[in-house]
């Protein structure tokens, strides 16, 4: 059996500290929920003395069965002017009802004198008569000692006193922080190996964090220095730069190092809980984060995806799948036929490298992203291409013309949008006009308004989000005034989400091609659904 590593997530109590991060109480119920899914040992929920947010969240978890986590609450030693027996915040701690209480000490020299205000002998009293008397209310305690590297590589015997006070007192593990996150790797091993020779007996914790960008790997060499209770947050969420990210330390314990963190077979939710933790906190993924990440595992170099293709070995370090992620190949003006013969298999068209198609297809790509596209995200527009390269699009409709304009009446109002479509569908042409909130809004509604009497599963899809970015100047324009614009559009329906792409010197008409494709791929998408149910 491989041996076990404690995993104790703070997503809802460090994590929260992020510049960017907040979570409500519901927010909180529903990640506390996922975690407990993926199967984390102890989730720290919050300070409950700190907020009501917090104070509300340990009442309301009361209320649910968690299956594997255990709720663990945060909170610091008592006052340096009080005994714990009348500490406000131990109180609070002891009613909060979380299963496992955790509480941060000071044991370094700077932080006793200058933020506690006291001497170094009466710190260890404080540090051991607040888990003393926690250790008689709770199944499990847990010490962090707060600046711990810090303080060690300035007085070594006053850090190690500190830990031996907390472990005499009870603690069930003694977390080393690397809270100013300034530790080298090298460093940091050789303090968590003196530690663990001195304390042979006691349970070691790692929590680091990144202001060096080495907190997964000062977290890994802790682990290797003895260290079983590793404390980190999804997404790497937490203040300044963030705290030791669980979605690459998980993984590299268990695939590369050989240990147990989660319950078998939850690994592979990893990538579906990284991304919903960031979509409740209202940030997007970070499409290049190792392991769960967009980009993780995309291919975009023609004799790369060549290789993986042969054996994804080549160009990836683990298979995709084991951590709920899958292999992607981007298309770009760097593609070469692989990569095309690669997205054709997706969508379910095989192809000989040798097909003049094949080249055609490269050849139209490649023509495309010098004038600004990119495939790489708009897949939708791309299999569209795909498609009518090979006669398999059907013309739907035609445009006769389109206007858009904006006027404004009043300096305290906002600008007005309105736009008229022309387009031709079979023998009927239909002329509409919408308004809207902005110019393609206002396309967007009035192409639908045309469109919808002949195709009613136009209704379902929604314009989900628009993006648009201005291109390096043209040649013939160096000052700028004639950059390309290129547009984004994410559209919807109740069953999946596509992105598609337009360029041009125009917003209008950059944006205009998206919003074409994307209602052209709503069409494409199930005409090609109906004839699979309709069977051969």
């Amino acid at each position: 059996m491989p041996e076990k590593v404690t995993i104790y997530d703070t997503t809802l109590r460090d994590g929260t500290q992020g510049e960017d991060v907040h979570f409500s109480c519901e927010d909180k119920i529903r990640v506390a929920k996922k975690l407990d899914e993926l199967g984390v040992d102890f989730l720290e929920a919050g300070w409950p003395a700190s907020n009501p947010t917090d104070e509300q969240f340990f009442r309301e978890i009361q209320h649910y069965q968690l299956q594997h986590s255990r709720i663990a609450a945060f909170g610091s030693t008592h006052s340096p002017r009080g005994v714990p027996e009348n500490d406000s915040g131990l109180a609070t701690l002891l009613q909060c009802g979380a299963d496992a209480l955790t509480i941060f000490g000071k044991t370094w020299e700077v932080h006793v004198h200058e933020a506690l205000k006291t001497d170094l002998e009466h710190n260890l009293r404080i540090i051991r008569n607040s888990l003393a008397y926690l250790r008689e209310h709770t199944p499990a305690l847990f010490f962090d000692a707060e600046h711990f590297f810090d303080g060690f590589k300035e007085d070594r015997d006053y850090a190690l006193a500190c830990l031996k006070q907390a472990s005499e007192a009870g603690a069930d593990a003694l977390v080393l922080c690397d809270t100013n996150g300034g530790t080298l790797t090298s460093e940091l091993h050789d303090i968590v190996s003196q530690v663990f020779r001195e304390l042979p007996q006691v349970q070691l914790g790692i929590h680091t964090h990144n202001d060096s960008e080495q907190a997964v790997a000062n977290t890994l060499s802790a682990v290797e220095a003895g260290a079983r209770h590793v404390q980190g947050t999804i997404n790497g969420f937490g203040e300044r730069c963030g705290n030791a990210n669980l979605c690459s330390v998980i993984p590299s314990l268990e695939l590369k190092m050989g240990y147990s963190c989660l319950p078998e077979n939850r690994l592979q939710q990893l990538t579906s809980v990284s991304h919903f933790v960031s979509e409740v906190a209202n940030l997007r993924p970070f499409s290049r984060q190792p392991f769960v990440g967009r980009s993780a595992f995309a291919h975009k170099g023609g004799v790369h995806v060549s290789a993986v293709l042969k054996n994804a070995r080549t160009y990836e370090h683990i298979q995709p799948e084991s951590v709920g992620n899958q292999q992607r190949v981007i298309l770009s003006d760097l593609s070469g036929k692989s990569n095309i013969l690669f997205k054709a298999r997706q969508y379910g068209i095989h192809l000989e490298k040798d097909d003049p198609f094949v080249l055609d297809i490269l050849n139209q790509i490649k023509e495309l992203e010098s004038k600004g596209f990119d495939f790489s995200v708009a897949e939708a527009s791309f299999e569209l291409l795909l498609h009518r390269a090979m006669g398999r699009v059907r013309r739907n409709y035609t445009l006769l013309g389109f206007r858009a304009m904006d006027a404004k009446h009043k300096e305290d109002e906002d600008p007005f949008s309105e736009a008229t479509v022309m387009i031709q569908v079979g023998g009927d042409t239909e002329h509409t006009a919408a308004t809207g909130k902005g110019p393609v809004n206002a396309l967007d509604n009035a192409l639908r308004k045309g469109l919808e009497k002949f195709y009613s599963n136009i209704r379902e899809m929604d314009l989900l989000d628009f993006k648009v970015r201005v291109l390096s100047p043209s040649l013939e324009a160096p000052e700028g005034t004639a950059s390309r614009v290129r547009v984004f559009i994410e559209s919807g329906d109740p069953h999946t989400r596509w992105i598609t792409v337009g360029v041009s010197y125009n917003i209008i008409e950059a944006s205009w091609q998206a919003l074409v494709d994307s209602v052209d791929y709503k069409l494409f998408k199930d005409e090609q659904d109906k004839r699979a149910a309709s069977g051969p």
